[in-house]
């Protein structure tokens, strides 16, 4: 699984690119237990592609594994490999299958508050009266472990939800042809958070001071460049809508939102032809983070410290090669790649400003696909997770999707047999605990330190080490034509399938 997010002239970075000189020591990391989740009898265990609130930090994570039952509705399968799949928390290790909605058969679970609130969606048994013979699938909270009641996406310790709900109004521009609203949810209540002056709205985040971040058409009027309404990201707060507006193409939407209500997302260029990574703030409004030189980048996460991981493309013929990238403190770093792959993406960084992702070869790269889970600290170079794990370990991690602030890290990977282009139809969920002075007494854990030689094979341009004969790879702006479909993100959620598009890559 990847991160799934979309998005004339090269705008011109706010962000300086800063220069990272060659290390000369090797670095030394922990060792980590590893915790295959495994599978609820099938073949496959998810998460939700990191950058969204899957492990909290008291070490408890969410998402969803496959039964061994055939999905019985072929045509609208909830999962790529068409098996029901249940919602699932982890804890110490131990997995919890958190069940469906009464009637219903799949479910999945892609968001969980510091204090254990899970929100995810599940199959409540029905058919869409608007879409012949696929399955209705409804907002879910979880709350100690029990289903509540249908509700939203992404859920505070207040209990306060937000996500969006379809309508029974005709709509050529709303997804599965019918209207989408932003909503609110709290005590009971359901509040529609209206629109930037279109008709569809969804709303994707929200804080502990509980203001929302969002993507919302601007009116009903289709662009020559899309065939959509403009669509732009919102900012909402105490009843108030907000256009965040964008970098002058006319799509964006966000893709992560902190505590100190600040919004990172990804936008179109004027023209439409090309994205690029912005953070907007209310003192500050929009900015374009820029790239390494190349086309295309995007956001992943952002901590409350205003950390943001995510990618840029470096310069080159198309398809360009990318590298995950931090920015922090007004200046982007480059974190390269693993030696001998091509590409890199960073998909969250914690309090601390530890950064995980995923970096891979050429040929997984065009697909794409992961390859490395890397972690990245104290200045880097990153290192492969694989050789902090026992050697033997039950799977290769292809990607590390969420690191707490105790340095418990997710993400997914492939068993023997298993390649990583097939994660999604043979893929492991897992959980690594890190062997520190922080996890005394774990079971299994290797306390002495690992000695990570630096990257070979590399030469220097000005300070910033480049690795030789780097691929040129870029998985491109393909995907689901509906800019709505592009708001969901990373999120990997039945409607990309049921619609019948295909998120887009990375």
């Amino acid at each position: 699984m990847k991160s799934r997010n979309f998005s004339c002239f090269t705008a011109m970075t706010l962000f300086a690119v800063l220069t990272i000189p060659v290390q000369l020591a090797a670095q030394r990391h922990h060792h980590y237990k590893l915790i295959d989740l495994n599978t609820l009898g099938g073949p496959t265990s998810y998460f939700s592609n990191g950058s969204d609130g899957i492990l909290n930090n008291q070490g408890t994570a969410v998402g969803w594994a496959d039964t061994s039952t055939p999905d019985p509705f072929p045509a609208f399968c909830f999962n790529p490999d068409c098996f029901v799949s249940h919602a699932f928390q982890s804890r110490n290790g131990v997995r919890t299958d958190l069940g469906t909605l009464p009637g219903g058969v799949s479910s999945q679970a892609f968001w969980i508050s510091a204090n254990g609130l899970i929100a995810g969606n599940a199959q409540n048994g029905q058919i869409d009266p608007l879409i012949p013979g696929l399955p209705e699938a409804r907002a879910v909270l979880w709350q100690n472990g029990r289903g509540t009641e249908s509700l939203a996406a992404v859920v505070n310790t207040r209990g306060q939800v937000v996500g969006f709900a379809g309508t029974n109004v005709p709509d050529p521009f709303g997804l599965a042809g019918i209207q989408f609203r932003a909503f609110l949810w709290q005590g009971g209540t359901m509040q529609d958070l209206g629109t930037l002056g279109g008709n569809d709205a969804m709303a994707l985040f929200i804080n502990e001071a509980g203001q929302v971040a969002g993507s919302s058409y601007t009116s009903s009027t289709p662009n020559p460049s899309t065939g959509f309404p403009t669509q732009d990201p919102f900012f909402w707060e105490h009843g108030t809508m907000l256009d965040i507006g964008t970098l002058g193409g006319t799509v964006g939407f966000p893709q992560a939102f902190n505590n100190r209500g600040e919004v990172v997302g990804q936008s179109n260029l004027a023209g439409d032809l090309t994205f690029h990574p912005f953070l907007w703030t209310k003192t500050g409004g929009i900015r374009d983070l820029g790239t390494l030189g190349g086309s295309t980048g995007l956001t992943n996460w952002i901590n409350d410290s205003g950390d943001i991981a995510g990618k840029a493309d470096l310069p080159g013929p198309i398809p360009q090669s990318h590298d995950a990238v931090l920015w922090r403190h007004g200046a982007m770093i480059d974190l390269g790649t693993l030696p001998g792959d091509s590409c890199s993406n960073a998909y969250f960084v914690n309090s601390p400003g530890q950064v995980v992702g995923t970096s891979e070869s050429r040929d997984l790269c065009l697909i794409p696909t992961g390859e490395h889970a890397f972690l990245w600290e104290n200045g880097g170079p990153m290192v492969d997770l694989n050789s902090l794990i026992p050697p033997g370990s039950s799977l290769q991690l292809t990607f590390a999707f969420g690191i707490n602030g105790n340095g418990e890290i997710v993400g997914t990977g492939v068993p023997s047999g298993c390649t990583p282009e097939n994660t999604d139809f043979c893929g492991h969920a897992f959980m690594l605990i890190p062997c520190d002075e922080n996890h005394p007494g774990v079971e299994g854990c290797d306390y002495s330190l690992v000695l990570v030689d630096e990257p070979a094979a590399t030469t220097s341009v000005g300070s910033r080490p480049v690795a030789q004969n780097r691929a040129t790879a870029n998985p491109g702006t393909t995907g689901a034509a509906n800019p709505m479909m592009r708001s969901l993100g990373h999120r990997s959620t039945p409607w990309y399938r049921n619609l019948g598009v295909q998120p887009s890559a990375k």
